[in-house]
């Protein structure tokens, strides 16, 4: 069997796998209550990054932009950025205006942090002024991903504090999830009577309600006291295999003794069940039965259903954690991965898929970062697969080769309710096996001469 090509010595992005770091951070401080993300570069990132997100989420979103053009490229920013501010601060009168930059502003050289400081001395002046805080975000350095946690770690550095006493409180800090992801995240944490901050929640900010008037900033998010006050929790709990090793949760151990657990995202039993074991250690020691039902429903669909998935072949690919909880959950249901690809480039990625594969009757991926989608394309076609799962990104390759796309992630252009899949949890497990399983059995009935109405 043929592997990839080896990569040139010259680097050419024919259709990305990966999203611009700068709209990984809108994200992240839309998650933020009272806040506005606010690019520093040019208007057209941020008309882009709302064209995307608007498209996904099917909700408005504001990202305030210093608009940028040609002379500033010479000349500098720092007269726009003010400005931009002073316009944001006056427009939206914010609670938070995160500012993120662009290749534009990383490339000319534009100190941001100081030109942020200038501002406050100048014009950030009272009680109703909005804190600013300022995250250092070039697409050539990263992907959407890098720039989510860039700007969640910058958030806890530039924000938290510690009285010197731990509270009860932990800090969830889950990655980017869906909306009804953290919906059901907080509906588990509430369930094991903890108390905790999620930090981002885009789960009302970016899925509301029908409103008779467009309000500036939408109601919710995490609450900034609840940010100030991560320096006094019990425990962070954060997210990812394929975390940097600086982030969010490093920090707040590093800066304030909050000691730290890193998990997976709970995405199939074998994450979940370490999810649930780590909430009930910080509750009180059990687990509530609703999710033991769960567990115990799930695995009896798995029963039910394995004759119609096992040994189908499935390539998968999006963000590397995401994609790293994918390939457990199918390992667990009897669905081969054999191929799992990212745009992402941690260097953690094979590990991560070796690490969740450890024990299972299943050979592992080939496995590949910092590839687009003509790479994944051009191998995927060399392999006998069954179905792919991931974004709308790949929906071209399913529509030429007649392979079933199973739609999951970020983004989904396609199809409504892209923020309403659920993914994590014993639930989010049943809904993604369920998915998975009803596509296996219309693909036989349709390709059937006869069809049939019973499986």
């Amino acid at each position: 069997m043929s592997k990839m090509p080896k990569m040139p010595n010259y680097v050419s992005t024919t259709n990305a796998c990966k999203l611009c770091e700068p709209l990984g951070a809108s994200l992240a401080f839309r998650g933020i209550e009272g806040a506005v993300p606010f690019l520093h570069g040019s208007q057209g990132c941020a008309t882009y990054m709302r064209r995307y997100i608007i498209s996904h989420f099917n909700e408005p979103i504001d990202i305030a932009s210093s608009s940028l053009g040609e002379k500033h490229a010479v000349y500098g920013g720092s007269a726009n950025l003010k400005l931009g501010l002073k316009n944001v601060t006056a427009k939206y009168k914010p609670q938070l205006i995160g500012v993120a930059t662009t290749c534009l502003t990383e490339t000319i050289g534009d100190d941001v942090r100081m030109i942020v400081s200038e501002y406050e001395k100048e014009f950030n002046q009272g009680d109703d002024a909005p804190l600013i805080i300022s995250v250092s975000t070039p697409s050539y350095s990263g992907t959407h991903m890098e720039g989510f946690h860039t700007a969640i770690k910058g958030v806890v550095e530039q924000l938290s504090i510690s009285s010197g006493t731990r509270s009860e409180c932990l800090n969830i800090l889950p990655g980017f999830l869906s909306a009804e992801d953290l919906r059901y995240l907080k509906e588990m944490i509430a369930d094991f009577g903890i108390q905790a901050t999620v930090l981002p929640d885009i789960s009302d900010t970016l899925d509301g309600e029908a409103l008779n008037e467009y309000p500036l900033i939408p109601k919710g998010g995490t609450p900034l006291e609840a940010i100030r006050n991560m320096g006094d929790a019990a425990l962070s709990i954060e997210c990812g295999h394929t975390l940097p090793e600086a982030s969010a949760g490093t920090s707040l151990r590093d800066m304030h003794g909050v000691p730290l657990t890193r998990l997976g995202m709970p995405i199939g039993i074998r994450e979940t069940d370490r999810f649930m074991d780590t909430l009930a250690a910080a509750g009180n020691g059990e687990i509530p039965e609703k999710y033991s039902n769960a567990r115990g429903r799930l695995i009896d669909a798995m029963v039910d259903g394995h004759k119609y998935i096992f040994g189908k072949r499935a390539v998968i690919y999006g963000e590397e954690d995401l994609v790293v909880g994918l390939t457990s959950l199918l390992s667990e249901i009897g669905v081969a991965p054999i191929l799992c690809a990212s745009g992402g480039k941690s260097g953690k990625f094979k590990k991560s898929i070796e690490t969740v594969l450890e024990g299972m009757n299943c050979e592992m991926p080939e496995v590949y970062e910092n590839v687009d989608f003509f790479n994944i394309q051009e191998r995927a076609e060399e392999l006998e697969i069954d179905l792919l799962i991931g974004h709308s990104k790949g929906y071209t390759f399913a529509r030429e080769k007649d392979i079933p796309l199973i739609r999951v992630g970020f983004p989904i252009h396609d199809r409504v309710g892209g923020q309403r899949l659920l993914h994590i949890g014993y639930h989010g497990a049943q809904a993604l096996f369920d998915t998975i399983t009803n596509t296996m059995i219309a693909c036989k009935q349709d390709a059937s001469d006869v069809g049939y109405t019973y499986m």
